[in-house]
């Protein structure tokens, strides 16, 4: 594998074209849409960390190349922190982005908000994403903090993008253009982490 190739072990085609928005000209990202034989690994953890370490492994034994996944969570406060490591299947298996938005704009209604402040509807995204390529792996995070609007506004990202809006702005990631919304993310701050020590890592090898 060449310095300047990553391989992403994903098989979400939002991630993927997200990544290779914020990743840019600096690396090509390859996925399973590249290979043959597809795989499917159950997130069984209860951390981010745990899944996107889980995924990471499983991918680089799979294709015996150095290999990145992530795990995102969107932590809500008056919830206790939920959906977190369930956000993808928070309304059960299969859902859709709008029954897990839902779901969650249900059960901010009816929680007592008690300590949290009736008007409490503070979040925030995290990402962290694990790179695997037979050492010790490695770990980069990135959140964004925001609030949850009462109903869904934009047409634009994916998941729960159209009820999140982020510190400082008035608008949700939906509302926002993929670009405005990528230089602020949970995940465009972890893949510019994640790039920035992947570029001092190919210059210290370059100078071996």
């Amino acid at each position: 594998m060449t310095p300047n190739v990553l391989f992403f072990g994903t098989n979400n085609a939002h991630k993927l074209d997200e990544i290779r928005q914020l990743v840019g000209n600096l690396y090509t990202v390859r996925s399973f849409q590249d290979l043959s034989s597809p795989l499917e690994v159950e997130e069984t953890e209860r951390t981010l960390e745990g899944n996107a370490l889980l995924k990471a492994r499983a991918f680089f034994a799979h294709t015996g190349t150095p290999c990145f996944a992530d795990d995102t969570g969107l932590e809500v406060e008056a919830l206790g922190g939920a959906p977190g490591v369930y956000s993808a299947r928070y309304a059960g298996e299969g859902a859709t982005f709008a029954d897990n938005m839902n779901k969650l704009l249900r059960d901010l209604e009816a929680v007592d908000m008690g300590a949290w402040g009736e008007d409490n509807r503070r979040a925030r995204f995290r990402t962290v994403i694990a790179y695997v390529d037979g050492g010790e792996p490695r770990f980069f995070e990135g959140v964004v903090r925001g609030t949850l609007t009462l109903a869904p506004a934009g047409n634009g990202g994916f998941g729960y993008d159209p009820i999140f809006m982020p510190d400082g702005h008035s608008v949700t990631f939906s509302e926002m253009t993929p670009e405005a919304k990528n230089a602020i993310s949970h995940r465009g701050k972890a893949v510019m982490a994640f790039a920035t020590w992947l570029q001092h890592k190919a210059h210290e090898e370059a100078s071996v």
